[in-house]
């Protein structure tokens, strides 16, 4: 449990400059499509201090695998799966450097077009340690979200101030 929990959040986030996450945000984002952690109200909070509005959404031809060593998602390509998300609209760039300060740097940062014709932002994981099954949205949910929600208010402060706030 405790290498589990240990890799629950990665020790370093984004290593970027400021100037390096403005280059990654500088098509001006709108809306972001979430499918693992972020989904959680919990999770939002401690890292933004709110919920922002969201919607169902669903990316077809991709799915949230299950990674090795990870309680968190990464969404790669599978043609003829859907992944199921939300779609967070309406958050200021504090926090949408704060979310991508959070995000590790192997998520690449991709617009995508969604299964109900909007298109979003979403962090696509590379490749590597992919599992074979999906995410399990209800484990995470029960065995994890209470201890990853309050580590990630702990480190919420720092995130903020990398990210230039």
């Amino acid at each position: 449990m405790e290498k589990y929990m240990r890799d629950a959040i990665p020790a370093q986030h984004s290593t970027g400059s400021h100037s390096a996450l403005s280059n990654r945000l500088a098509d001006g984002p709108t809306a972001l499509f979430v499918y693992g952690t972020l989904q959680f109200e919990a999770v939002l909070t401690g890292l933004i201090g709110r919920v922002p509005e969201r919607q169902p959404a669903t990316a077809s031809g991709w799915r949230a695998a299950a990674l090795v060593g990870r309680v968190y998602p990464g969404l790669v390509s599978a043609p003829g799966s859907e992944a199921p998300g939300l779609l967070l609209t309406s958050m200021s760039e504090r926090e949408w450097r704060v979310l991508d300060t959070f995000e590790d740097d192997r998520y690449e940062l991709r617009r995508l077009d969604l299964h109900c014709g909007s298109a979003a932002w979403t962090y696509i994981w590379p490749g590597g340690e992919v599992q074979a099954e999906n995410w399990d949205v209800k484990e995470f949910h029960d065995r994890h979200l209470q201890e990853y929600a309050a580590r990630c208010a702990r480190i919420a402060p720092e995130l903020a101030a990398r990210a230039g706030y």
